[in-house]
């Protein structure tokens, strides 16, 4: 029992000199960006960060004498539906939130002119790859480890404990790194535990941050305009966070129905 307790933290050991190797590469590639202003700093920190990030877990994963499969990096005839059954649920989300705000939070939208398909692809290029980063960096290997070892649960606070923080490093506040990287590390740590792989999490995640950004959820860009209702700027934000929480508290109870299921019939394999 000794033993296994002293293996148990010393597999939280390793997941820690993993996500810290992350943090590493993730700063070495906001570097060389700055290097590169011809090219999107999202693609060539997502680009740089996903190879990286995959070549670290590959290096642990044969340290801990793992496969890829183990973690949910090995790519299966079923990945691409899955990916893209995650970016349609993504959407669906974001459509829902939409609706919400637009229901209560006096919010409006309109249509923005935008430079065309080629501007639109690289903008989606550059969420799809800095979504497989995170998904790596925080839902491949630690995520898959510690719940082994520690439990679903446990595995979860922590892992979405470390995304936010690292959202917090990168400039966001701490109500939307808590509220809104929290809870969306605990849906797409659902996804990934619920399908035992990362192609649905990284669908759901790269459609989510596509879709927030088209409707101006970023703070800049998009395909439309937020309007909000004079005099109600306050309570648009507060019902917007609030409707997020909604979507994310459904998004997270469906996927965790879904692990259930496929936990009783053994289907997602």
């Amino acid at each position: 029992m000794r033993l296994e307790r002293l293996a148990r933290w010393a597999s939280l050991g390793r997941v820690l000199l993993f996500m810290l190797g992350c943090v590493i590469v993730l700063i070495a590639a906001s570097a060389i960006s700055k290097q590169m202003p011809q090219l999107p700093p999202a693609i060539v920190v997502g680009g740089l960060g996903t190879l990286a990030t995959f070549a670290l877990s590959v290096m642990f994963l044969r340290w801990d004498g793992r496969r890829l499969a183990d973690v949910g990096l090995a790519f299966g005839r079923g990945s691409l539906r899955r990916f893209a059954i995650g970016a349609l649920v993504g959407f669906a989300l974001v459509a829902l939130h939409m609706a919400i705000m637009a229901g209560v939070g006096h919010v409006r939208w309109h249509a923005r002119s935008f430079e065309g398909g080629g501007a639109f692809a690289v903008v989606a290029l550059g969420y799809l790859v800095l979504s497989c980063r995170e998904e790596l960096a925080f839902r491949g290997y630690p995520l898959r480890i510690l719940a082994t070892d520690f439990g679903p649960w446990p595995a979860q606070c922590l892992v979405a404990a470390i995304f936010a923080g690292e959202h917090i490093l990168g400039g966001a506040g701490w109500v939307n790194a808590i509220v809104g990287a929290g809870l969306g590390a605990l849906v797409f740590g659902m996804a990934a535990l619920a399908t035992r792989g990362l192609a649905l999490p990284i669908g759901l995640h790269a459609a989510w941050n596509l879709g927030d950004w088209a409707h101006g959820g970023k703070g800049e860009g998009g395909l439309w305009i937020a309007v909000i209702t004079p005099g109600r700027e306050s309570e648009a934000g507060t019902m917007a966070m609030a409707g997020y929480a909604v979507v994310m508290a459904l998004a997270f109870v469906l996927l965790w129905r879904v692990g259930r299921h496929r936990r009783t019939t053994g289907s997602l394999q």
